[in-house]
């Protein structure tokens, strides 16, 4: 499949029946979960690897497919999109529960038994979302974007997302992860598991991660993603602006700080309640 999807990436229209067909068998490998478009590797940096292949796949998506008219009613509520990027078909031997009240999960996605989407929410094409995980009121899963398990996406979270270029790191939240409320988490950042972001906390490539227990500062690089390490509980700060008219304004600006590592007390916060499943 990587070699033909490569081949379809490369040409251009007329496309034919086999290459519709070719398509429709590689979402059919989104969804399932047995393609992904960046998987775990022991052997980098990261932990990491980009399949840039299946980025390519998603693209030609967008290529093959004509804008149709995907309204459940035209006239109330219109909505017109790619045919090849439905809403994903489900049913209730998924295991997911979807609550009624707006959320929507693009064709092209792998979304794991127990996961909860509490309304409206939205999960991108290309994005993996591991089992139990729950994915809370107006938050966002982007294209392309890997949650492990057991996750708790909270209210207003936003986890950015990544199609071009095809191989740039998309981001990773990892296993048993809590992303705060009104968290945004964005350009590639890998997010190593039972980490802990705090309400407001944003996270990207220019901001620097100050680390109060370890004494060290995580940065992006040209060639290596923000990386949070594994049971960190980050929260939003600020540090000094130290020369200037910004000191002499007394002006600050914002910082994720690592304040401290998980502990029971920590786990206590942030379980998610088994009742609710």
């Amino acid at each position: 499949m990587q070699t033909l999807i490569e081949s379809l990436f490369e040409r251009q229209a007329p496309f034919t029946d086999a290459d519709w067909k070719l398509f429709q068998d590689f979402k059919a490998a989104l969804n399932a979960g047995t393609i992904r478009s960046a998987e775990p590797d022991a052997a980098t940096d990261t932990g990491w690897r980009v399949n840039a292949w299946v980025k390519k796949g998603i693209l030609c998506g967008f290529r093959l497919g004509a804008i149709v008219d995907m309204s459940v009613d035209p006239q109330r509520q219109p909505f017109f999109d790619k045919a090849t990027y439905p809403v994903r078909p489900m049913s209730a031997s998924d295991g997911v529960r979807i609550v009624p009240g707006g959320s929507s999960i693009r064709d092209g996605c792998f979304v794991g038994r127990g996961v909860t989407c509490m309304p409206p929410m939205y999960i991108n094409v290309g994005a993996y979302v591991g089992a139990g995980t729950m994915v809370d009121s107006h938050a966002l899963i982007g294209s392309c974007a890997q949650i492990g398990e057991r996750c708790h996406i909270s209210a207003a979270a936003q986890v950015g997302g990544v199609l071009e270029p095809v191989g740039a790191l998309p981001v990773i939240i990892e296993d048993d992860v809590l992303v705060g409320g009104n968290t945004g988490v964005y350009e590639g950042t890998v997010v190593k598991k039972r980490a802990v972001l705090g309400t407001g906390v944003i996270l990207n490539r220019s901001t620097p991660v100050y680390d109060l227990v370890r004494e060290k500062v995580y940065t992006a690089t040209d060639d290596e993603p923000l990386i949070i390490p594994e049971e960190a509980v980050v929260v939003a700060g600020a540090r000094n602006v130290t020369k200037g008219i910004g000191k002499e304004w007394g002006i600050s600006v914002y910082t994720p700080v690592i304040v401290k590592y998980r502990d029971s007390k920590t786990d206590a916060k942030t379980v998610l309640e088994d009742l609710l499943r």
